[in-house]
C-alpha cells in the first residue's frame, strides 16, 4: 500500500513541476519579442573577448542559442518521461517533438518580431529527445 501511494505523490509532484516548466516555457516561447535582446550585445561582447584569448571561432552566438534551445527542451524530456510508464516514455520525445513545431509555427504565426526557424525545431526536439533518454538510462540502472 505505501509503495503505491509513494508513487502516486510522486507522481502529483512530477505532474506540478512539469505544469510549472510549461508555464515558463510558454512565456519563453511567446514573449513578444526575442528574449535574449537585452543581452544579444553583451552576449556577443563575452564571445568576442573569449575568442581573442583562444577560443575557437565556432564557439559563436548561433552555437549558444542553440545548445541554449536544446538545454530549454530537456526537462521537457525527463519530466514528460518520468511520469509516464516504461512502456509509454518514448512518447515524451514525440510530444516534445510536436510541442516544438507548435510553438515555432506560433511564433511565424503571431509574434512577428520573432524568429521561427527548423534549426530552432531540431534543437528543442533533440533536448526532448535527451531528456527522454536520461530517464531511460536512469531507469535501466536501477533496473540492473
Amino acid at each position: 500500500m505505501s509503495v503505491v501511494i509513494a508513487g502516486t505523490q510522486r507522481r502529483r509532484r512530477l505532474a506540478c513541476l512539469f505544469l510549472l516548466y510549461l508555464g515558463a516555457l510558454a512565456v519563453i516561447a511567446f514573449w513578444p519579442s526575442p528574449v535574449d535582446a537585452g543581452s544579444a550585445g553583451t552576449l556577443r561582447a563575452i564571445l568576442d573577448a573569449l575568442q581573442a584569448h583562444g577560443v575557437p571561432g565556432w564557439v559563436n552566438y548561433t552555437l549558444v542559442e542553440s545548445v541554449a534551445n536544446v538545454v530549454l527542451f530537456v526537462p521537457f524530456g525527463v519530466l514528460a518521461a518520468a511520469y509516464l510508464t516504461d512502456r509509454f516514455a518514448w512518447l515524451a520525445a514525440v510530444v516534445g517533438i510536436a510541442v516544438s513545431c507548435a510553438i515555432e509555427a506560433g511564433q511565424h504565426i503571431f509574434l512577428p518580431a520573432r524568429y521561427a526557424t527548423v534549426h530552432d525545431v531540431v534543437a528543442n526536439s533533440l533536448g526532448a529527445v535527451l531528456g527522454t533518454l536520461v530517464v531511460y538510462a536512469v531507469r535501466s540502472r536501477k533496473a540492473a
